[in-house]
């Protein structure tokens, strides 16, 4: 890996984090578990996007063990990889079928499969399937919050940054 490369995904990991960070402060109005608006995400959609999977891949992993140390709690580490290796899975699959003036799409699949990941975790750990209920609306949170997140990407690569 170059000097070069290095810094550049060091210092997306940081801008990743630091939105970890800010919208861990922001209050959710919705009293569900799980639902926020995943902004930390808008770097690995752009990710993706613009450097590839390799790297975004390891911005992600970054984030998400730097993100778990930083909250304190094991649990949020088996949360985010699940949702968050679901997620990129779903972004490199999607890249090759969409165009970049539909990566709001992909925001918004990337974003419910990234809560797919989270749900079938909890699942795992409580050994009880009622958590599926939770799931319609972990479904339209990431189709909301998602494309928010997939539009900022879009945009961000509209202007050509990278």
């Amino acid at each position: 890996m170059t000097t070069q490369r290095l810094t550049r995904n060091a210092l997306l990991t940081a801008v990743s984090l630091i939105l970890f960070t800010v919208e861990a402060q922001i209050p959710v109005p919705v009293p569900i578990p799980g639902v926020k608006l995943g902004l930390a995400n808008i770097v690995n959609v752009w990710a993706v996007c613009a450097i590839g999977p390799r790297d975004a891949l390891s911005i992600l992993l970054c984030r998400i063990v730097l993100g778990a140390f930083f909250v304190g709690h094991l649990m949020v580490l088996f949360y985010s990889l699940a949702g968050g290796l679901l997620s990129w899975c779903v972004l490199l699959l999607l890249r090759r079928v969409t165009t970049r003036r539909q990566i709001w799409i992909r925001g918004v699949l990337a974003a419910i499969a990234h809560n797919l990941g989270q749900i079938a975790v909890a699942v795992w750990v409580t050994r009880s399937a009622a958590v599926l209920a939770y799931l319609p609306f972990l479904t339209l949170s990431g189709m909301v919050t998602g494309g928010f997140t997939g539009l900022c990407a879009q945009y961000l690569l509209s202007r050509r940054l990278s």
